[in-house]
């Protein structure tokens, strides 16, 4: 329950981002929006320090594991959440989800360069995804739009982002290096900000619910949900519920922006979804004979005794 409840507030997401998208810049919106986010956490983990009576030395340790995955973490989301969120006033909220799930079917895609197999329901997912979203991106004149060009450069670097999570996610405390990725990504979009956007953290009162949606909620809440259900839950059917966040994403499109997608972009969204489910089936991937194992980090600390690695 608490895995469907982060899809529908994710999926909720897309629409917030599109209102603010109207408002303020792409990267003053996601600075705002993660700091808030990393803050929220930041207090789950202070709280959890405080329950677990852990002493300053060990509180320091874990958070100084954290620092450098966190930057470098922190840095790829900046630019798939970027993309992403300047994608948001060229495109519609439905279309974002759907092709934003991409990440899910290009994730096992790019495994394959870390010796990671691939396997038939896999390759027949990736074949329907790709197939649904030639009705959701290409329009009836066949003309790609801009919009969800950007989308699926996002997809691309979400799938990146998470595998480069995956290969920390193991070995550090959970919530802290969430807290750490998220206060990296909102520095380096402020950076961007002052770079990019027209006018840089200006009109951020035009947009103060959707950026403290997408912080508060999106970010802070579902996150902190996710790792909790992760504990327990099957990684496999963890993702397969997690992909309802791209169906969530196309109906408050269509009931809170009244957004009309058409027939053809509804077909194709149906068509991605069941291509999402078949890559997540089966057995999970498994490395072949020849990959050689990550070096192991210096030290292996955690907050949980059984840590599951999990995407923001």
């Amino acid at each position: 329950m608490l895995l469907v409840v982060a899809a529908v507030l994710w999926g909720l997401a897309f629409t917030a981002q599109k209102a603010g998208a109207a408002h303020v810049g792409a990267f003053t919106f996601n600075a705002v929006r993660f700091a808030l986010g990393a803050a929220l956490i930041g207090l789950v983990v202070v709280g959890l320090d405080r329950l677990r009576h852990l002493l300053r030395p060990r509180r320091r340790q874990l958070s100084r594991s954290v620092l450098v995955p966190g930057l470098l973490c922190g840095s790829m989301l900046t630019a798939a959440a970027g993309m992403q969120q300047a994608a948001m006033s060229e495109t519609s909220a439905g279309n974002a989800a759907f092709v934003t799930g991409l990440y899910l079917v290009l994730v096992p895609v790019f495994g394959l360069f870390l010796g990671l197999r691939i396997r038939w329901l896999t390759l027949a997912g990736i074949a329907l995804t790709l197939v649904g979203l030639y009705f959701v991106a290409i329009t009836d004149t066949f003309s790609f739009a801009r919009g969800d060009g950007l989308v699926m450069i996002a997809a691309v670097c979400f799938a990146v982002q998470i595998l480069a999570v995956d290969r920390y996610a193991g070995r550090l405390p959970a919530l802290r290096f969430a807290c750490a990725q998220f206060w990296f990504c909102s520095l380096t979009s402020s950076l961007c900000a002052f770079i990019f956007d027209p006018q840089p953290f200006g009109r951020l009162d035009s947009a103060l619910w959707p950026i403290a949606y997408c912080g508060v909620i999106s970010v802070g809440v579902a996150y902190t949900f996710q790792i909790l259900a992760q504990r327990d839950a099957d990684p496999t059917h963890a993702a397969l519920i997690m992909s309802l966040e791209t169906v969530f994403g196309a109906l408050g499109g269509a009931v809170l922006l009244h957004e009309n997608l058409g027939p053809r972009a509804y077909l194709g969204g149906c068509v991605m979804m069941v291509g999402i489910v078949l890559s997540q089936l089966g057995p999970p991937a498994r490395p072949t004979k020849t990959t050689r194992p990550h070096p192991p980090l210096p030290q292996r600390v955690s907050e949980h005794p059984n840590p599951r690695s999990a995407d923001p």
